[in-house]
C-alpha cells in the first residue's frame, strides 16, 4: 500500500501563487508516475498535471504556462507550483500515483485551494 498526503493549499487572491506538496509513504517506488488532479463542487475530477519517473511532464491546457509540476524522488515528494491563480482554479487538489500503466492506483485526500476575485 501507498499513502499520499497533500499540503500547501489555502486562500489566495487572484493573481497570487501557492505551492502544493504531496508526500508518499509505504511501498512507493521512484518508477511511479505522479499526478495532480482537482475537483470543484459539482464537477468531475480533472487531470491537472503529470510527471513521469524520468521527469517528463504534461499539463491541462487550462493551467499550461501557469503551473509547474516537479518531484524529488529522494524525498518521495511531488510539488505543484501554481502562479497567476484565477478564481476558476478553486478546487480540492488531489495527488495520485502508481506504475506508469496505472498511475492512479493510489490517491490522497486532497488539499483545498480557494482563489478569491
Amino acid at each position: 500500500q501507498v499513502q499520499l498526503v497533500e499540503s500547501g493549499g489555502g486562500l489566495v487572491q487572484a493573481g497570487g501563487s501557492l505551492r502544493l506538496s504531496c508526500v508518499a509513504s509505504g511501498n512507493w517506488y521512484s518508477i511511479y508516475t505522479m499526478e495532480w488532479y482537482r475537483q470543484a463542487p459539482g464537477t468531475q475530477r480533472e487531470l491537472v498535471a503529470t510527471i513521469t519517473s524520468g521527469g517528463n511532464t504534461d499539463y491541462a491546457i487550462s493551467v499550461k504556462g501557469r503551473f509547474t509540476i516537479s518531484r524529488d524522488n529522494d524525498k518521495k515528494t511531488m510539488y505543484l507550483q501554481m502562479t497567476a491563480l484565477k478564481p476558476e482554479d478553486t478546487a480540492l487538489y488531489i495527488c495520485a500515483t502508481g506504475p506508469p500503466i496505472t498511475p492512479t492506483n493510489y490517491w490522497g485526500k486532497g488539499t483545498q485551494v480557494t482563489v478569491s476575485s
